[in-house]
């Protein structure tokens, strides 16, 4: 049996917080720190990567070198290659887990997790409803105590998600001031967070509409995102955004979707799938609150890593 508060574990991302949450979510529900690299590819690895193959010390920036770890947690399409090349020269010692679909052959890992909306099963492959993250109750106990200026906010507390245009999605003007008349609407204390991809002209449009008289993170104090989880009586979180998505649907409170223009099938299909999980409902302008089982999906990938490594 392995004492896995003892065991050396990477995390190797890009280092996109998103997919690095996702990685380091499955780590703490292991109980362990992970040292965490971030890496880029050189040419040609850079633009053929996952399927160059043929990885070396010199394929990676920076270098990846030993003593190599017991466990390997990676996500994103550059850590293939450093799972691969990490598995190889460990003499294969290392327990590789790749986070999401790797699109490449799942025999080249020891473990793959990946949401039920994407395509990819196997033996070595465990399905999750959502994207791990490092959601827990613990974590949100002690924001709820970093901020204690939310605990002030007359109930309902609804924290309100913004991500904005993205590959499949556009957040419209015309969308954002809908959005904004129907917040204004509610009798609710809200708390609003907006990022990059929302964009001046849309961030304005919501600012203009509730800054006065909610809450609005202003992206230059310590962020506030799981303060804001912490608090909420109900969370609404716009359709782009799987992560914050997940996230949301781990806390076990109501959440909310607001609809964007777009679509992508993949993301479709996980938002039917938290719908099918009664964690998510279509914003309309209404509020109501319900109860369901909340989503655990770090947990789930790291009990199954427990019991592969505890098996050899």
């Amino acid at each position: 049996m392995h004492d896995f508060t003892k065991i050396n574990c990477w995390v190797v991302t890009e280092g996109i917080a998103g997919t690095e949450n996702q990685c380091i979510g499955v780590a703490e529900a292991l109980g362990v720190k992970p040292e965490i690299k971030r890496i880029q590819l050189k040419q040609p690895w850079k633009m053929l990567s996952p399927y160059l193959g043929a990885e070396r010390a010199s394929t990676f920036n920076p270098a990846l070198t030993a003593p190599w770890p017991d466990l390997l947690i990676a996500s994103g399409r550059k850590s293939i290659g450093a799972s691969r090349y990490i598995k190889r020269m460990s003499n294969g010692k290392t327990f590789t887990v790749q986070i999401q679909d790797p699109r490449v052959s799942t025999d080249q890992f020891d473990l793959v997790a990946v949401p039920a909306h994407d395509p990819t099963r196997g033996e070595n492959v465990i399905v999750t409803t959502a994207a791990p993250n490092r959601i827990t109750q613990d974590r949100l106990e002690v924001a709820w105590h970093k901020f204690p200026k939310f605990q002030s906010f007359k109930p309902p507390r609804v924290a309100v998600l913004i991500g904005g245009n993205s590959k499949a999605y556009k957040m419209t003007p015309e969308i954002t001031q809908d959005l904004a008349n129907k917040l204004q609407k509610l009798y609710a204390s809200l708390m609003i967070t907006t990022s990059r991809r929302t964009g001046v002209e849309n961030t304005e449009i919501l600012r203009k509409a509730l800054g006065d008289k909610h809450y609005f993170w202003n992206g230059k104090d310590k962020n506030p995102y799981f303060g804001m989880l912490a608090a909420a009586d109900i969370i609404m979180v716009t359709a782009d955004s799987a992560s914050m998505l997940s996230e949301a649907c781990t806390t076990g409170k109501p959440v909310y979707m607001i609809p964007l223009d777009g679509g992508h099938e993949r993301i479709d299909k996980l938002h039917e799938n938290l719908r099918q999980s009664r964690a998510l409902r279509n914003f309309n302008g209404k509020l109501m609150s319900w109860e369901y089982e909340p989503l655990n999906d770090a947990q789930i990938v790291a009990d199954e890593i427990r019991k592969r490594m505890d098996y050899e």
